[in-house]
């Protein structure tokens, strides 16, 4: 039997980083506790912006905290701490909450800053290391992102504190956007031109609508049918009844089929020749669901109606390619 290859040093350093960064991560979860859900209180009801600050690799960690949070339905900006006592601070108001990192708690561009929040008598949420230093002792909620070894060998880089701080940052996102109740389509409204946004557009976000909508009464002859199918061009007609409940289908093949057979078409009604029962989609229902449905059944058009039944618009092939969802 072969032997294992023995891993190369490579692989041993890398193995060994992800231990150390996976072990700061779980060490975070023993260190959550009401502080925790004060901060996620003073962020969910922030009359003002979060407003995230960080030097060096503590900033750029805030910078996507901040961008995470405003994705999530909470309004946040991020301020380097340099710029900030050179101008920045100008953007802070009394509303906000700062959430300022540093691991040490003693970054001096933070530090400086401090005066100034109280001042304005901002909240201010401390991520740190250092539980005692002058940045954990002047703010309101202090969590602690403490880690007992990083990654780098010398002990100098900054990697398994970075680590927890990212992680920090994601559990508060997902703590308010579930306090919030932030649901799909919120994020869709707030992706617009993100892949991730267009799989949330709903039907009723690009159907056709009002006078647009091809549709016309049971009782209508089939001559007005096909004049208002022709002025819609969508190629179907949807046949509806009693306050627009949607009863039917007739599309241009089955124009064409009828003049197949039928020799004289001028007494019938589009009730009695439409396609009854045809498949439809829910106004409120992703519109890539209809882009697999096209596909699945070779079709160019769905109907789309409401709760009740109620015949509501029409949407195109074209309208998926327009909005990006296929």
């Amino acid at each position: 039997m072969a032997r294992p290859r023995p891993l190369s040093p490579v692989l041993r350093d890398a193995r060994r980083v992800l231990r150390i960064e996976a072990k700061a991560i779980t060490q975070l979860e023993k260190q959550l506790g009401t502080g925790f859900e004060r901060a996620v209180e003073l962020m969910r009801h922030c009359r003002g912006r979060v407003v995230v600050t960080g030097l060096g690799k503590s900033g750029v960690i805030g910078q996507k905290i901040a961008a995470t949070l405003a994705s999530t339905g909470t309004p946040s900006i991020f301020i380097h701490s340099a710029e900030a006592v050179h101008g920045d601070l100008g953007k802070l108001i009394a509303q906000d909450v700062v959430v300022a990192i540093s691991n040490s708690g003693q970054t001096e561009e933070i530090i400086r800053l401090l005066p100034q929040i109280k001042r304005l008598g901002v909240s201010l949420i401390a991520m740190t290391g250092k539980l005692k230093s002058p940045l954990a002792i002047n703010a309101d909620v202090v969590l602690n992102v403490g880690v007992r070894e990083e990654a780098c060998p010398l002990g100098l880089a900054p990697t398994a504190s970075t680590t927890a701080v990212l992680a920090m940052g994601d559990a508060l996102a997902v703590a308010i956007l579930n306090q919030r109740k932030f649901k799909a389509e919120d994020f869709a409204h707030l992706h617009p031109g993100g892949a991730l946004g267009k799989s949330l557009v709903k039907v009723r976000d690009i159907m056709h609508t009002g006078a647009r909508l091809p549709k016309c009464p049971a009782g209508a002859s089939l001559d007005a049918a096909v004049a208002e199918m022709t002025r819609k061009k969508f190629g179907c007609v949807g046949v509806v009844g009693a306050h627009d409940r949607l009863l039917g289908i007739f599309t241009d093949g089955d124009l064409r089929r009828l003049v197949g057979r039928v020799s004289d078409l001028s007494p019938l009604t589009i009730g009695r020749v439409m396609t009854p029962k045809p498949m439809v989609l829910r106004e409120d229902e992703l519109a890539i669901k209809a882009a697999r449905i096209m596909q699945d059944k070779r079709i160019f058009v769905l109907l789309a109606v409401d709760a009740r039944g109620r015949l509501r618009g029409v949407l195109h092939f074209l309208d998926l390619l327009d909005a990006g969802v296929i």
